[in-house]
């Protein structure tokens, strides 16, 4: 089964950036679509975009513009590149793997990593 390891969490102030990543035990791009959720304490765990095989990407709205997803097929490696953080962004970051086109719903996705901390200070 594949396996997903986030890396690149930490903590920054409000306006920096960061940049997660999601290494993927073996490629999965060929038929899987590979997400972005992020659970901030005591909160549901909510979409923040996606990936799928080919090249559509989608975001939540209040990643739009901010952050942006691309992928290594090289390295299987995903990334998330996060802009202008906000406190409110301030979460453990998962990134998870579904066959098939995006969605955004979390129980869609099958395999899951271990998630990586951001904590974003004002």
């Amino acid at each position: 089964q594949v396996q997903l390891v986030e890396s690149g969490g930490g903590s920054v102030q409000a306006g920096g950036s960061l940049r997660l990543s999601c290494v993927a035990s073996e490629n999965p791009y060929m038929r899987h679509s590979m997400g972005w959720f992020r659970q901030a304490q005591g909160k549901e765990r909510e979409w923040v975009g996606c990936r799928d095989s080919i090249t559509l990407t989608t975001y939540a709205d209040f990643a739009q513009g901010r952050f942006n997803i691309s992928k290594d097929n090289a390295k299987n490696t995903l990334y998330l590149q996060m802009n202008s953080l906000k406190p409110e962004d301030t979460a453990m970051y998962y990134c998870a793997q579904k066959i098939g086109s995006c969605s955004y719903v979390v129980t869609a996705f099958d395999i899951w990593g271990r998630g990586t901390l951001v904590t974003v200070s004002s």
